[in-house]
């Protein structure tokens, strides 16, 4: 990487540079320092979201934004501090590459099937009794279940219930956009109708690890809804073991097809910190969304505690030191770009070796709460 010389502050190679910058001409020998740099500086900085301001907003939002107002996604989005200046809306950058929100549909309602590039995510924190449809299935949302939605599948909800059901979205929407792969495409009757039975994928998928032979080769989404009740069996089995020493007892939601990440561009986990747990500290090329499913405790990223409680959202930026305190048997959801950065080949992990592999913590975050 080239340093920055004081020769390129001089008169001559200043009045070089805004000539050809006339002819839509660039110098690489300026630019190259802020363009490659020796190791990731993210423009994404750690944040936290609290419970109680989101689910406050999201109940002010019911009163404004409803289907028939144009509402069909009364969604609200993470938007990282650190990223609010890309146009347009930030981009919608919960972090460089991913989009988080919070989402809230009302007994009743309707969302419109449509499909776009995007692929999505969504993981139930709240309520129960509205289902998405995908692709003609229709899926009845659980708290803690974990549904997919890779892009171009047809996709809506609808509420048929009686109680306000929440959840997480997450979507590859920053990436998307930045490369200019964006299409969308509004579903012509307002809504998909069923063309299989309800829940029909986890049925098929009754026996958790083993598959239906007719999904031996590759499909995009064989299995859409990863029910609550086999991801604590399977996390209740890793705890009669020791804990990963970053990320406790943790497994992956993966496609049953083919072994990889059940979203393309995303991988998503959940992972439990014991009480008293305490990770040490490690850093990656990769960034993560955390979303507290149950439990207290704090993350340290880089030298910051941020304290955080059932509800809540943080970020880990990528290349971000962190590590994970657990003051109650904690769960966290995660979703990452970890898919991301393995197809450009420049995943790297480092862990962090000075004080036994704890960070000196040296500022408290104050978390934004509403009036």
């Amino acid at each position: 990487m080239a340093d920055k010389l004081d020769f390129f502050q001089s008169d001559i190679v200043q009045d070089f540079n805004k000539d050809i910058e006339s002819f839509h001409l660039g110098p690489l020998w300026n630019a190259i320092p802020d363009l490659m740099h020796k190791q990731p500086t993210p423009q994404a900085i750690p944040y936290l979201w609290k419970w109680e301001t989101l689910y406050t907003k999201l109940m002010e939002a019911s009163k404004i934004f409803t289907p028939e107002r144009g509402g069909e996604r009364r969604a609200i989005y993470l938007q990282n501090p650190g990223l609010k200046n890309r146009e347009p809306w930030g981009w919608a950058s919960t972090t460089q590459t991913l989009y988080a929100a919070v989402q809230l549909i009302l007994p009743g309602e309707t969302a419109p099937s449509h499909r776009h590039t995007q692929s999505a995510l969504r993981f139930i924190t709240n309520g129960s009794g509205a289902y998405t449809i995908v692709q003609g299935e229709r899926i009845f949302m659980e708290e803690g279940d974990y549904l997919i939605t890779p892009g171009g599948l047809w996709h809506g909800h609808s509420h048929p219930g009686d109680e306000p059901m929440i959840w997480m979205d997450a979507l590859d929407i920053p990436t998307i956009y930045s490369i200019g792969g964006t299409f969308f495409e509004a579903y012509p009757d307002r809504i998909e109708q069923p063309s299989v039975p309800d829940n029909f994928s986890a049925q098929r998928y009754a026996g958790g690890m083993v598959r239906p032979i007719s999904d031996r080769y590759p499909k995009v989404a064989p299995l859409g809804a990863y029910k609550w009740s086999q991801t604590i069996a399977a996390i209740e089995g890793l705890s009669k073991f020791e804990p990963d020493p970053f990320d406790g007892y943790a497994v992956e939601y993966i496609n049953p097809s083919n072994g990889k990440t059940a979203n393309p561009n995303m991988a998503s986990w959940m992972q439990l910190l014991p009480r008293g747990f305490q990770g040490k500290a490690h850093r990656h090329t990769s960034s993560t969304i955390y979303q507290v499913y149950k439990g207290a405790g704090y993350t340290v990223i880089n030298g910051v505690r941020f304290d955080w409680a059932k509800g809540d959202f943080f970020v880990v930026p990528n290349w971000a030191w962190h590590e994970h305190v657990a003051l109650e048997d904690s769960f966290l959801f995660s979703v990452s770009d970890l898919p991301i950065m393995e197809k450009f080949e420049v995943q790297r992990e480092e862990i962090y070796k000075e004080k036994n592999g704890h960070q000196e913590i040296q500022d408290q975050f104050v978390p934004l709460l509403p009036k």
